[in-house]
C-alpha cells in the first residue's frame, strides 16, 4: 500500500522510512516523488495544528494516504521558544546550525535545570476523505551550552536524552530512532497503519 510522508526534508524521510520499514509492507513515497506538489505555508499556531494541514492538504491534493508531522524544541525557560517556529528559529532560510547558534546565545545566561527542553512531535493520518487520526511524541533532556556530535539534523547536536548522556547528534541512528518523539508519535499511530495494510491486503486477494 502506498503511503506518502508530506516531507521533502532527506532526514525527516529517512527517520519515517526507517521507523516505518518494521510496521509493514508499505511503499514509502515523499514530496519528492511530487515535485508539482506546492505545500501549504505553516499558519497553525501549534505542532498538532500544523501537522493535520500539512496531511489533509497533500491527501487531497494527491490523493493518496498521507503521514505528515510538525515538530520542534521547547524550552519552558524561554516561554516555549522556538517552538513552532524552530524551523525558522534564527531568520526566514536559516541552517540548521544557525538555528542552534541562536538557541545556544538565548540560553547563554540559563544554568543546569533552566536549561531543560523536549522535543515535541505531532504525526497525522489522512486519506484523501480528511483526517483520520493525530498522535503526540516527546523527548525530554536538557539544551548543552555548545554542540556535540556530527550525526542528526536540526537541533540534534545540543539536546541531550535524559539517561543517555549524549546529544541526539552523538546516538546511533538507530538508537535515536528507537527513542525519538517521532517514534513515539508513530507507535500511538500502530493500530491505524497495521489497519491499514490489512485492509490492503484483503482488498488485493
Amino acid at each position: 500500500m502506498e503511503l506518502v510522508i508530506a516531507s521533502r526534508n532527506m532526514h525527516k524521510i529517512r527517520e519515517f522510512r526507517a521507523i516505518l520499514k518494521k510496521i509493514g509492507n508499505f511503499d514509502l513515497l515523499s514530496l519528492i516523488d511530487f515535485p508539482h506538489y506546492a505545500p501549504l505555508p505553516e499558519t497553525g499556531n501549534s505542532f498538532e495544528e500544523n501537522a493535520i494541514f500539512k496531511a489533509v492538504h497533500a491527501a487531497k491534493k494527491l490523493n493518496r494516504w498521507v503521514i505528515a508531522d510538525d515538530s520542534g524544541l521547547v524550552v519552558p525557560a524561554l516561554n516555549g521558544a522556538p517552538g513552532i517556529h524552530s524551523r525558522r528559529y534564527a531568520h526566514d532560510n536559516p541552517t540548521d546550525k544557525e538555528n542552534r547558534q541562536k538557541l545556544l546565545k538565548e540560553m547563554s545566561h540559563l544554568q543546569e535545570t533552566s536549561r531543560q527542553g523536549y522535543f515535541e512531535c505531532w504525526i497525522a493520518l489522512a486519506s484523501p476523505d480528511g483526517l483520520k487520526k493525530t498522535a503526540k511524541g516527546v523527548s525530554e533532556g536538557m539544551i548543552t551550552d555548545k554542540e556535540r556530535g556530527s550525526l542528526g539534523f536540526g537541533y540534534d547536536a545540543i539536546f541531550v536524552k535524559h539517561e543517555y548522556g549524549k546529544t541526539f547528534a552523538e546516538l546511533e541512528e538507530e538508537t535515536k530512532n528507537r527513542i525519538s518523539h517521532r517514534r513515539k508519535a508513530l507507535e500511538k499511530l500502530l493500530p491505524q497503519l497495521e489497519s491499514l495494510l490489512q485492509d490492503a491486503d484483503t482488498l488485493s486477494r
